[in-house]
Parts: structure tokens; sequence; C-alpha cells
């Protein structure tokens, strides 16, 4: 807050002032939650109208008048300002991402369902009786988390109760009993997926179309919701051409006709308040599609899932529990994710239904008729008219060569670049005082400081190009005087002092990339690559080298020419011719000792007469 004081001590400070605000609203009948207090007061002190110095400590004089400016500020009657200031606040603390909303929709519904699962686990039950009242629970529990009819309807009881019966039997809940109750929990949970997928299989076996077995919440809330929002962008789209074609006319002058410097002062706060209602809309818009799109997606898989249970189980007296129950848990899983979607529907429904009020000041203020009548004989142009008119004319880049322009056909991704001042032209709010004309980017967006402005005519990118600094610095006073244009142009950056608590960050801008055509050259290895290539880290690989090298040296190296390899060189083989050997080998030797002979007379030519043996070897003497 000043040079001499310490963040500690500033921040007390303006808490106390919150605080002091706050009670006095509430004294006064009007009760504003702390983060609208927090936004008025830094907005207050950021007016420079107000006479605040932030560089220097506040005073208890400046305390006084800060908190009386601000309590003036927030008791105003029918003010679109202060208006959209709240519908801001509102917004920014109830609305966020997807993903959050779908955390805290979790989040709620287990807080809800906790006492009845604490009920099961804790239960320590002796008789009949109280066996019999768990089991009752454990159905109970079950009917509420699947959304599947309500506790109170005896046949939608009837059926949980006999989906429950056939996997988990009341003769079972001894063995539940004497569980962990982390395990207790775990059981609850799948038996409640499993009942849950088995009541959608028998709805299924008996709807001929299974887009019946949508949830009701979901077939209620998704018409309903996309709906009612286009039914209030349009209106604020539509309350918005007329306020812009009223204030066109009006500023086309220097200064307003007499007596009607009142009348534009609450026509652009008007306008800002339809257009900040028209942002919000078109958020909630593209989630409610988004919602849609995954309705769509789930049902088709909900869908596929119970005709695969279905041709599982047809003409079959018995089924593992290992092969259908995965599919009742995962056709279980889609139908609560369905839910989800419908609670999420419920929740835009809900943010759509309370900014309602917010706009309610200057639907007031400014009637039908009495609108009608300040048009006169003034032409109401949409925001697409004025899209197509001014696209005759386009920025020519040669023209201003000291500003870096970008165009559609040489800018990749053109139509998702973050545009400044949330697309808004920031030299008819600076020429126009106020006044809010939609940016053409097909004009030519200008790149200023990495940032991206969009213009509403070619004249106007023209006159901003030439000084963009000087602009850029008229819209900040511009917003520190109207400080519901902080939000409603992104300003968070240039005003991070203001609305912390309620202003998100922003993003930060994504540089464009620009197409053209261009070539390079460059030198083909200008350095040797300095690579091993027979380098190898895998120690099983060299393995499997080694192994290859040892079995290679016992193998033959042949060469062989086929129809691909032959006449392309010429091979040829060394060859060896055998060679005259002579080898030393025994030879035949004999002895001295004598041959055996001996003759054998009368062995034929007789029938009776005898064989006579003569021995004819010669004496080892002779």
């Amino acid at each position: 807050m000043s040079e001499g004081m310490s963040g500690a001590r500033a921040e007390s400070v303006i808490k106390s002032i919150i605080g002091a605000v706050a009670r006095e609203c509430a004294v006064r009948g009007r009760a504003a939650p702390d983060a609208l207090v927090a936004f008025m007061v830094k907005a207050v002190v950021l007016d420079p109208r107000n006479g605040f110095n932030v560089d220097r400590t506040l005073t208890k004089q400046d305390i006084q008048k800060l908190e009386g400016l601000c309590l003036d500020k927030l008791m105003e009657e029918c003010s679109p300002s202060l208006e959209t200031i709240k519908m801001q606040v509102y917004f920014d603390m109830n609305y966020t991402s997807r993903r959050e909303f779908l955390e805290e929709i979790h989040r709620v519904g287990g807080s809800r369902l906790s006492a009845v699962s604490r009920e099961i686990t804790d239960s320590r039950v002796k008789t009949r009786d109280e066996l019999h009242a768990l089991y009752r629970k454990i159905i109970t529990y079950i009917q509420l988390r699947s959304g599947m009819g309500s506790p109170t309807d005896d046949g939608a009881v009837q059926e949980a109760a006999a989906a429950l019966q056939s996997v988990f039997p009341q003769a079972e809940l001894g063995a539940f009993m004497v569980l962990l109750k982390r395990d207790k929990e775990q059981q609850l949970n799948e038996l409640c997926m499993l009942v849950t997928g088995i009541r959608l299989f028998n709805k299924a076996g008996r709807s001929a179309d299974l887009s019946e077995l949508m949830p009701a919440v979901l077939t209620e809330a998704l018409p309903v919701t996309a709906q009612s929002v286009e039914k209030a962008l349009n209106a604020s789209q539509t309350r918005a051409w007329k306020y812009t074609a009223v204030l066109e006319r009006l500023t086309e002058r220097v200064a307003p006709p007499a007596g009607r410097d009142a009348l534009v002062v609450l026509l652009k706060q008007a306008l800002y308040n339809v257009r900040q209602h028209e942002a919000f809309l078109k958020m909630l818009l593209s989630d409610a599609c988004v919602c849609a799109e995954h309705v769509e997606m789930l049902q088709a898989e909900l869908s596929s899932h119970l005709e695969l249970l279905r041709e599982t189980v047809q003409s079959k007296t018995a089924v593992p529990t290992a092969k259908v129950f995965p599919l009742f848990k995962s056709t279980s899983k889609l139908w609560l994710r369905l839910q989800d979607e419908a609670e999420l529907l419920n929740v835009l429904y809900s943010i759509t239904l309370n900014m309602q009020p917010f706009v309610a000041s200057q639907a007031h203020i400014f009637s039908e008729a009495y609108l009608d009548v300040l048009l006169e004989a003034c032409e109401v142009k949409t925001d697409e008219q004025r899209m197509a008119a001014s696209s005759v004319e386009r920025v020519v880049p040669a023209e201003m060569p000291t500003q870096e322009w970008l165009l559609p056909e040489t800018t990749a991704g053109f139509s998702e670049l973050p545009l400044q001042y949330n697309a808004v032209c920031g030299h008819a709010l600076v020429s126009r005082d106020g006044l809010l004309l939609p940016g053409n980017p097909h004009i030519g967006v200008l790149s200023h400081e990495g940032k991206l402005y969009a213009f509403s005519s070619k004249e106007a990118a023209l006159k901003f190009a030439s000084s963009p600094g000087a602009f850029v610095a008229e819209v900040a006073e511009k917003a520190k005087q109207r400080p519901e244009l902080i939000r409603l142009l992104k300003l968070h950056q240039q005003f991070s002092c203001v609305g912390p608590e309620i202003l998100p960050a922003e993003t930060p801008p994504v540089k464009p990339a620009t197409q053209c055509e261009s070539g390079t050259q460059m030198d083909v290895h200008p350095a040797g690559a300095g690579l091993v290539r027979a380098y190898e880290w895998n120690e099983w690989a060299l393995r499997r080298r080694a192994i290859q090298l040892a079995d290679i040296r016992t193998k033959v190296t042949h060469s062989a020419q086929t129809d691909l390899s032959h006449m392309r060189r010429d091979g040829a083989t060394q060859t060896w011719p055998p060679k005259d050997a002579a080898c030393q080998s025994k030879r035949d030797g004999e002895s001295g000792a004598p041959k055996p002979q001996v003759y054998l007379s009368g062995l034929r030519g007789q029938r009776d007469g005898r064989v006579v043996r003569t021995d004819l070897t010669r004496s080892v003497d002779e």
C-alpha cells in the first residue's frame, strides 16, 4: 500500500477495511460477500478521480473516506455497473474447470453416502432381526449410489434386492461382518457396481431401445440446460446490439447532445452488463455442448457393453463369474459417468439461473418500449453483420512496415489467437469513450509487445498501430474509471493488484506461428560425427556376438554366385594341387617253420573204404 508500510501491516489494514465495510452493508440490510467488498475497495483506490495515492501510507481520514466511497458504491440502487461487478464476483466464485466440477460432484456425493456406509461398516449385529436390517441398509446404499430409483420406490427396491440376492445372499453376511472396515467398504462398492450392472442388463432385456436406459435426471437436464442458456444468450446479444446501435448514434460527435450525458453513461453501463453476461453464457454453453458430446459417447459405449453382455449370457444356463462380472462392473461405471454429466449440467443450469438477476437492473431502466424509442431509425446490426461489412477492407502490411501484422492466410491457428481486450476494438474503446465494438481479426491482427489486438475497421487498425502505446495507456485509464471493464476486457495482468482473490490468473499468451515461403542452406557434415559404430552397450548383445565369432571359427568359408550377383565382379579362388608324397610301411615277412601238409586217401570211390591219413610235413631239421 505504501513504501513505509510493511506488507503484513498493509494486508491487515485492508482486511480491517473490508470487514468494516461488510459489517456496515449487513447493518444496512444488504449483505455483501468479502470478495465483492475487496474488489470494490481496491477499485476505489485505483480510480484516479478519488485522489488516493498508493505510494503513501493511508491516514485515518483516508480510511474513512475509502470506507464511505465503498459503501456508496455498494449501496447504489438499480446500478448496472454494480450488478456487473456482482455478476463477475459470483461467476468467478462458482465457476471452475470441468475437471474440478466433477471432483466436487464426487466429493459431495461421497459425503452424502458416507453416513449410510459408516452405519453398514460399523454395525455389530447380534440377532436375526438386526441381520435383516443390515441387509436392507445395504440395499438402500446401493439404491442411493446407483441412482436407479428412489429407496422409497417398492418396485425399485425389489429389483435391487433380487439382483443383490443373486450375487450376495443374506447367508454371506456373517463372512462380511468379520472383515476389516477397509475390506467392507471395498466389497460394498463392488456389490454396488455388480447390482447396478445386473439391473441395467435386466432393463436392457425388457427394453427394445437401449437409448431409454439414459438416467432420468440426464434426459431432463440436457435439453433444459441447453435451451435455457441459448435463450438467455440470445436475449443478451439482442440487447447488446441495440445498446451498441444507440451509443453509436449518440457518440458520433465528439460530445453527446446536451442533456444526454447521464443517458450515455447508463447506456454504457447497460452495454457492459449484457456483454459480460453474454461472455459468461458462451462459456456455459460451450461446457453444455461438451457434456452433450460426452453423453453421446457414453451412451454408445453403454449400448455396446449391454450388447456384449447379452451375447455372453444369452442361451446359457451358467456363465463363469470371472467372465461376466467385469462386464457388469464396466457397465456400472459407464452409468455412473452418465450421472456425473447430469450433475454437471444441473450445476451449469443453476449458474445460468443465478446470473439472471444481475441483468435485471438494465432491463428495468431500459424497457423494450423505451429502447425502441431511443433506437428511432437506427439500424441494429448483429456482430456477424458487422464482421461481414468490415471484412471488405483489410490491412496491407506494406502500408505500415514498422508494425507486425498477422493475417489469416499466413498464420497457423489464426482462429485460436488470444486476442487482447477479449476481442474488443481498443481504438473504438478510446475514441468513443468506452464504446464496445467487436473486433474483426480478418481485417488484420496487430502484434505489439507480445500482445495481439483486433479492430472494428481498417481505419481503426491503422490509427491504433500509429501509436499503440498511447492507446494501451488510454484503455487502462478507462478501466480504472469503470472497474467492471477489468474483468470484461481481461486486463488481469495490467491490474494484478485489483481483485486477486476473485480474478483468475491469465494464461500466458501463445505466440502465433507465421507461415511463409522460406528456404535454408547448410553444410553437409561440417564436422565429423565422431560416432563409434561398433560400440555396443548391451552386454547380452556382446555375448551373442562372441558366441557367433566362436562358432564361425569352426566353419568353412565359401562363396557362390546367384542370379542377382553374377557378372558384378570377377571372383577368383586359389587352390593347391596335391603334391607327391611317400610313406614307409611294413612288408610281408616269413619265418623258417615248415608248412604243415597232410594227405588223406580213400575219400571217394569206395563205399566201405578206410580213410588213410598221411603226414607229409617236413621235419624242422631238414
